[in-house]
């Protein structure tokens, strides 16, 4: 027994000598007075501030410090301390790139830290000194290798998460740069090659994000999709899940609940949900996680489900969604290491002050003043010239208006595959188009909706360094990997409403570039007076707080009495509470409340039950069953549409209503299909339910907006090219000027200018993205699967869900979506059908392998993706 306490004490003592020389080493005076000044000799060698302003450094202390530091196993601060070693190192590397002490403690430093990514990058010759250390470098690398790429290591915190995975709930957080997703996609890829048949889901926030990580899954994969039968799938109606295969499925919150509808045998073994902070935000589109995850969550066979999110203190919230855990504090893992870090300035134009903030002491240093003539675009320019660069506004118009200033006196660039990109955005999208000419000077703007091949190929040539400087919306936050060294940011809102703590941190943290130099430079840019000071600081200085589900948050208790009240009167049609509610807050509430007579009609205790449970009990469940009991319509599991917009659809079609037919030549009148959609706004209730858009009623009454959408949707379906989408759009404007076009949030009548051409282009995309492609194509799909069940159909000619979903009426082009091209690849193959496509013996459509080699360089990329995928579908 003695013996064993001697050990106790031991560790006990071995303990304490960790925290001596550990704890609150980081708060040491000098240390912290080395590393403001090391910063600070950094800042002015980046503004190029005159050398006998640099203050002294004893850099044999500092690399002391930081190698102390780097070993730390204090249980509070070791990431911290990991991290300031790291910026110390790398900060004297930038300053003294000639020093090999400085060469051997970076080296070294990033092995203590267990960045061996960044060890690999930078300083791939390292050696340590003893044979001893040599063993625990050796040691440590086996350790971190990881299993399905064993020639790489991840980080601990990588590590960390990975080991966790197989768990029946997990749910963890960790910085931006940390690569979460990489640590999802390396654990599926080891289940695969040990022969593992599951089905895999993967959840990401936007339809962008779903090209982004299929084709990484794939460039993991490759040929061991094949070889063990996997098949990506990215949409419900995708071929694959018709055949044997397992699946690894990429796919946004609505996009799973209507798999999970229309394939309820579908066995989902492991849920991912990536970005999971989202299921906090105040979006209608939070509702969909609620229900996705209750829907597994009821099965027989339980779904593994695992939530990682960026910078949250308490990511063990997310497991409230599962209604049957109890241990929520254990399954959660809260990480802050970075392999990056970032530098953070603050550029005050109409004071003509730079400064750097310090994030340790929270203290701004003043680094230069700046003359009268310094403008934004100089800055940017002189900073930015050799790096990478992205700009960060609160709104597209403002986006296009600074990339547009940056450019005037840039050359144009001779470079093939700008000038081709050039080229192919005037053909595909307009010839008036800005981005155009943006492109062949190496600048761009990156905004939601352009079409996927050239935002692909746009995020591409930055990737590759031949676009230097990106200015982009809030779509960078969701997700979007651009690697870049330096980040402008114009201001602290996203669109109108002020970016919260979680959504600035995400957006930091994508800057720095692991490959070159462990950090990146953030620039706060306050350009005009009426930017507040106080609340860029805030931005700066605050934490992020711990997040609560939007169930929560999002609505309060006299909107949830309402919405009992409402179902007590059998009354689903809830009125917006207060006046003034936010399109965006009614739509979550509907969400919510469609949710909530579900549970009640089944008995089903949700979480979104939960939440309402104090104002329920056994009484007021029953009455609300009796009153929804005497109409036609059950409530289903689809949350886009309520019960009494599908009472008026089954009626509507019971009557004989039907799609528009389209003439022999494929085309559709514009009136039939106006006549068709005024019918569809008072079966859904549009005006009720969709007012800012599809039921938008104008001065003289009529619903203006939907004439709109009626041109883009009409040409969208003909398979119609972008440019010609455009040119309708435009020729729609000019003949109803009055329509007008919103210049920073204010409405102003079309004048048919470049500038307001450009406007109307991007419109115009985004009506596709966010009308077309979701609000008329959630509502299409509705009505074809009650004109299916009305008529007992399997399926029917003139589905203008699928003429939606793929931008096509022809059915070479919709088949070859449903194998997983775009629409603009699949009507290049249309086109070029009798060079490529085969029809055999059985009526099957095949390709040829030459398509690859072809003359589009977006569709010889999809080619290669969809080969691998799909190997079959190809044919020598």
């Amino acid at each position: 027994m003695n013996h064993n306490n001697n050990d106790s004490n031991h560790d006990n003592n071995k303990v304490n000598l960790g925290s001596a020389i550990f704890t609150d080493l980081h708060k040491d005076p000098y240390l912290n007075e080395l590393y403001d000044n090391i910063l600070y000799n950094y800042s002015i060698k980046l503004f190029g501030v005159r050398n006998d302003k640099k203050r002294s450094v004893d850099i044999e202390d500092a690399l002391r410090f930081a190698d102390i530091l780097s070993k730390s196993s204090d249980p509070q601060n070791a990431d911290k301390h990991k991290i300031i070693a790291q910026e110390i190192v790398a900060l004297l590397n930038t300053i003294e790139p000639e020093n090999p002490a400085v060469k051997f403690y970076l080296g070294s430093v990033l092995l203590s830290a267990g960045n061996f990514r960044g060890m690999a990058m930078v300083t791939p010759e390292h050696q340590s000194k003893t044979l001893l250390d040599r063993f625990y470098a050796e040691f440590s690398k086996d350790i971190m290798r990881i299993p399905a790429a064993p020639e790489n290591q991840f980080f601990r915190s990588q590590k960390l998460v990975y080991d966790r995975l197989d768990e029946p709930y997990f749910s963890y957080s960790g910085p931006t740069s940390m690569g979460k997703s990489f640590v999802m996609r390396m654990f599926i890829k080891k289940q695969i090659m040990d022969g593992t048949r599951v089905n895999f889901a993967l959840l990401v926030p936007t339809k962008a994000l779903i090209n982004e990580v299929t084709s990484n899954v794939i460039n993991d994969l490759k040929e061991l999709l094949a070889e063990y039968n996997y098949r990506l799938v990215t949409s419900a109606s995708a071929l694959s899940l018709k055949q044997k295969h397992n699946f690894i499925m990429i796919l946004t919150p609505e996009r799973l609940l209507y798999l999970l509808i229309s394939n309820p045998n579908i066995d989902i073994d492991y849920l991912f949900i990536d970005e999971a902070h989202k299921i906090s935000t105040k979006g209608s589109r939070s509702a969909f996680y609620y229900k996705v995850v209750d829907m597994l969550n009821q099965r027989q066979k339980k779904t593994r489900m695992i939530f990682a999110s960026p910078n949250i203190p308490n990511p063990e919230i997310y497991l409230k969604l599962i209604s049957d855990t109890t241990n929520e504090v254990k399954q959660k893992l809260t990480t802050t290491f970075t392999p990056v870090t970032q530098l953070k300035y603050f550029i005050d134009f109409p004071n003509r002050q730079i400064q750097l903030y310090n994030t340790y002491s929270e203290t701004f240093t003043n680094v230069a003043n700046m003359k009268e003539s310094a403008t934004f675009y100089r800055l940017l320019s002189r900073i930015g010239s050799e790096a990478q660069n992205i700009i960060y506004c609160n709104s597209t118009f403002k986006a296009v208006e600074l990339a547009r200033e940056f450019a005037v006196d840039k050359e144009t660039k001779d470079n093939k595959e700008l000038l081709t990109l050039s080229r192919d955005i005037k053909n595909e999208v307009h010839g008036d188009y800005y981005l155009a000419d943006l492109i062949t000077k190496g600048i761009a703007y990156h905004i939601g909706y352009l079409p996927s091949s050239i935002r692909m190929r746009i995020e591409e040539l930055f990737k590759e360094g031949l676009i230097k400087t990106m200015f982009c919306t809030s779509t960078l936050v969701e997700g979007v990997n651009l690697p870049a060294d330096n980040l402008f940011i114009t201001h602290y809102k996203n669109g109108r409403a002020k970016m919260s703590p979680v959504d600035f941190k995400n957006l930091i943290g994508r800057v720095g570039r692991i490959e070159y130099n462990l950090y990146g430079n953030v620039f706060l840019v306050r350009l005009e007076d009426n930017v507040k000071t106080e609340d860029f600081i805030k931005l700066l200085k605050e934490d992020v707080p711990e997040q609560k589900l939007s169930l929560v948050t999002e609505l309060s208790k006299n909107q949830k009495k309402l919405i009992v009240n409402c179902l007590l009167k059998g009354n689903i049609e809830l009125l917006k509470h207060p006046k003034n509610q936010s399109d965006d807050n009614f739509a979550l509430m509907r969400k919510f409340a469609i949710i909530l007579l579900r549970d009640i009609t089944k008995g089903n205790k949700s979480p979104v039950w939960q939440e309402f449970s104090k104002l329920l009990d056994r009484v007021t469940e029953t009455k609300i069953i009796e009153a929804f009991r005497s109409k036609d319509e059950i409530p289903d599991d689809d949350i886009n549409v309520s019960v009494d917009q599908i009472a008026n659809l089954t009626v509507a079609i019971a009557n004989g209503l039907n799609y528009p037919e389209l003439d022999e030549k494929g085309n559709i009148d514009y009136n039939d299909l106006l006549i068709f959609l005024e019918k569809l706004s008072k079966i859904f209730k549009w005006e009720v339910y969709e007012s800012s858009t599809l039921g938008f009623v104008s001065k003289d009454g009529t619903h203006g907006k939907l004439r709109w959408y009626a041109v883009i949707l009409s040409q969208w379906i003909k398979g119609t090219g972008l440019s010609f989408i455009m040119e309708q759009s435009l020729d729609f404007k000019r003949k109803n000027r009055k329509s007008g076009v919103m210049i920073d949030f204010k409405p102003v009548t079309y004048n048919d200018s470049l500038e307001h051409r450009n406007i109307v282009i991007s419109d115009t995309l985004q009506v596709i993205e966010n009308i077309v492609l979701f609000s008329i194509s959630n509502y299409f799909l509705r009505f074809s699967s009650e004109y299916k069940r009305h008529h007992g159909l399997e399926s029917f000619p003139n589905d203008w869900y699928e003429y939606v979903e793929y931008g096509t009426t022809n059915p070479l082009s919709i088949i070859l979506q449903r194998n997983g091209f775009s629409r603009e690849t699949s009507t290049y193959i249309r086109q070029h059908k009798e060079e490529y496509v085969v029809v055999n013996s059985d009526g099957e459509i095949k390709l040829r392998r030459s398509l690859v080699e072809c003359g589009s360089v977006s569709v010889r990329k999809e080619v290669a993706n969809v080969q691998y995928n799909i190997p079959e579908l190809f044919i020598d």
